[in-house]
């Protein structure tokens, strides 16, 4: 039997879990999906070891970045990131081969991109952690301009004491990168002109719990288009079996220079 798995400290409840086990059920796919905590990075190796049957992992806070010394190759948008989320790992007679790859691109690209008109031309990105990485690489690869907005000032960035009404006019894209209005703290957001929003304004929020953020509500309230991380979080899982089953995915601005 294959066995997949998350790496990560702690784990708690695990989505993925409960998704890939159901998976395998309902497609008569003989494999186990199973949570590996692991206290340290160092573990990572005994986890590979003892489990020879292991063809896939995820990977969570926080070994996204300290486990790419242990992996063998690396994708291109892992590389442009510092930052693995997906592991392939594959057999080439008594070598073991590690990949690593970036489901956070795939996922958020898909997401975001039916949603996407043509006055859609520069986003804010509020939030400087890794997966605001990601969605940078993910909007620049859609043709999209990005800004960072940080609580601190730093060169190149907003603070979001700058973001004015003409910013939030000229970036009609927010994407919101913090944990600000995840439960249980559903009454707080980021700090922004949201008055000065109207139909042309798109907010994402990575979060999807609760399934509409404070966020997501005020620029609603403005006529903003809203969405959720959901989907974007069930499009990670789809391309994790992708990526475990050899099937490599193409950013689109790759896809469009093969046009």
């Amino acid at each position: 039997m294959d066995k997949y798995g998350l790496i990560g400290y702690p784990l708690g409840h695990s989505f993925s879990v409960g998704y890939f086990n159901e998976k395998f059920s309902n497609e008569h796919i003989n494999a186990k999906y199973i949570n590996f905590e692991i206290p340290s990075i160092e573990d990572f190796a005994e986890v590979i070891e003892s489990n020879p049957e292991l063809r896939g992992l995820n990977v969570t806070i926080p070994y996204k970045e300290q486990v790419i010394p242990y992996l063998d190759s690396l994708s291109p948008e892992a590389n442009a990131i510092g930052a693995v989320n997906v592991i392939r790992i594959t057999l080439n007679g008594d070598k073991t081969h590690l990949k690593g790859f970036n489901s956070d691109v795939i996922g958020f690209t898909r997401s975001i991109e039916p949603l996407l008109e043509r006055h859609h031309k520069k986003a804010l990105i509020l939030g400087t952690g890794g997966a605001s990485k990601a969605v940078d690489y993910g909007l620049r690869s859609l043709g999209i301009e990005t800004k960072f907005v940080s609580r601190t000032k730093r060169p190149g960035f907003f603070t979001y004491e700058e973001i004015t009404p003409e910013i939030i006019k000229d970036y009609n894209i927010i994407v919101n990168c913090t944990p600000l209005g995840m439960y249980p703290n559903t009454d707080v957001c980021p700090t922004l002109p949201y008055e000065a929003m109207d139909s042309h304004n798109l907010l994402y929020d990575l979060l999807y719990n609760p399934d509409e953020t404070l966020f997501m509500q005020k620029g609603k309230e403005h006529g903003a288009i809203t969405k959720n991380g959901l989907e974007m979080l069930l499009l990670q899982a789809f391309a994790s079996w992708e990526f475990w089953n050899g099937k490599e995915q193409k950013c689109p601005s790759q896809r469009a220079q093969d046009i």
